[in-house]
């Protein structure tokens, strides 16, 4: 029995393209000029019609909360949000409870989302000061790269001694991995939160935050990135890049990669006094000439991945200001969409966003098997198709959390499939909860 994709607009990163696609068990079988393919009984037909397809987003910066902190988030419910939204594969982050900064707890993890996860997953193993150990003996076919956080986004992940940071980068060189950063600037935000506080009281308001979380501070610990990578000659992929000097600064580094998040492409300083705290996120959105570099590098080449940096919160734990409101927000359901958006904005062509969320991600994580429509390959797809504008509403909204900062935003595209290993995960609002994903296999 095959499933047969028929009707639509097949989108590559060289162009697009009226053909057919054929499914045989989880990968594609054959890529056919329209109808010229024999139809036999039990083939399934999906009418593209009208659609677009395009391969399955790979989210390589996701953090689903489990282990630990599940009245957020789990795998189970972000991952239904992520089939809604044409993501196919999720890398999920290292700032759990407990943290997965050893074997033991990546592979705890890892059996989680075998048992829940419904799209395919793999999770990265984290640096800290002192387990270069632990990343040293991991296998690099089963795990995408090293994140590191050098900046105080998640508490006690900080590695911010030199030569922590020189056996990670060392490490990141001897097993040929990405080093995957947060960059900012502890001690500057640090001295800036209390400025803030003497000028502003003991809880800011989130108006500030990018001053507090300020562009210096990410410039600053992005170049000592970049000093490591250069110096031990290894691949660094900056992430949640925020500024428009950032861009300049690793598209002169040749060891160096970048990605842009969602919020960072749809959000500027102007936004906060409207959505408040629910855009709250770190690194902070900043300013709209640092959201047009942003999006101008994406159209260029000058930033190679685009994810969310998905990271949900309960609506009370983003209460305050800048001390007390959660960073973080949940996006992955509508960062396809959005992305697409800014096609219709002149921004961005259909081939490179097909480029931002599926094959440089496969380059850079070299991933098997996926993330290109060719035959062979794993069938991951997402079917989309070009709307009357409609309004974004915190009630269809899968994440457990319930709401999303895009909340009144127009869209004009809409998620009608998802297929994922060759199985119909999504389709038009009906959602296969018994499906459960794969593993993504590197290298």
């Amino acid at each position: 029995m095959s499933t047969i994709i028929t009707g639509g607009v097949v989108v590559t990163h060289e162009g697009c393209h009226k053909w057919d696609i054929i499914i045989r068990g989880d990968r594609i079988a054959m890529i056919t000029e329209p109808g010229a393919w024999r139809h036999e009984s039990g083939d399934v037909v999906i009418d593209a019609t009208g659609c677009h397809i395009l391969p399955g987003v790979i989210d390589e910066h996701v953090h689903f909360r489990e282990p630990g902190l599940t009245a957020k988030a789990d795998f189970d419910s972000e991952s239904r949000a992520a089939a809604y939204g044409g993501v196919t594969t999720v890398f999920d982050m290292p700032n759990t409870s407990p943290q997965t900064t050893t074997l033991r707890s990546w592979e705890e993890k890892m059996a989680i989302a075998a048992s829940k996860c419904h799209v395919n997953y793999s999770c990265f193993i984290g640096a800290t000061n002192d387990n270069a150990s632990d990343l040293m003996s991991a296998d690099y076919h089963r795990i995408p790269g090293i994140k590191l956080f050098m900046g105080s986004s998640t508490g006690n992940m900080l590695v911010d001694r030199i030569d922590a940071l020189d056996r990670v980068f060392q490490v990141a060189h001897d097993k040929r991995v990405p080093v995957m950063t947060h960059c900012e600037d502890t001690s500057l935000i640090n001295a800036n939160m209390a400025k803030a506080r003497q000028m502003w009281g003991d809880d800011p308001e989130v108006i500030h935050h990018p001053w507090i979380r300020s562009e210096e501070a990410c410039v600053r610990s992005t170049a000592l990135a970049i000093k490591m990578a250069e110096k031990h000659e290894c691949h660094l992929h900056v992430a949640h890049i925020s500024t428009a000097r950032e861009v300049e600064m690793v598209d002169h580094c040749a060891f160096a990669t970048s990605e842009a998040a969602i919020p960072h492409l749809l959000f500027t300083d102007a936004d906060y006094a409207l959505v408040g705290t629910r855009m709250k996120c770190n690194p902070a959105v900043k300013t709209m000439h640092d959201m047009e570099a942003l999006r101008r590098a994406m159209a260029k080449g000058k930033i190679s991945t685009v994810a969310t940096d998905h990271a949900p919160h309960l609506l009370s734990d983003k209460e305050g200001g800048c001390v007390r409101a959660a960073s973080g927000m949940p996006m992955v359901q509508f960062s396809l969409i959005a992305l697409l958006g800014l096609v219709d904005a002149g921004v961005l062509t259909m081939e490179r966003v097909v480029d931002l969320t599926s094959l440089m991600p496969k380059g850079i994580f070299k991933i098997r098997d996926r993330g290109v429509i060719r035959i062979g390959y794993k069938a991951d797809l997402a079917i989309v198709r070009h709307t009357e504008p409609w309004v974004v509403t915190d009630d269809i909204v899968q994440s457990k959390c319930r709401w999303t900062p895009l909340a009144g935003r127009r869209m004009t595209w809409k998620v009608e499939h998802t297929i994922c290993n060759g199985v119909h995960v999504f389709d038009n609002g009906r959602f296969n909860a018994q499906y459960i994903g794969e593993e993504v296999m590197f290298r």
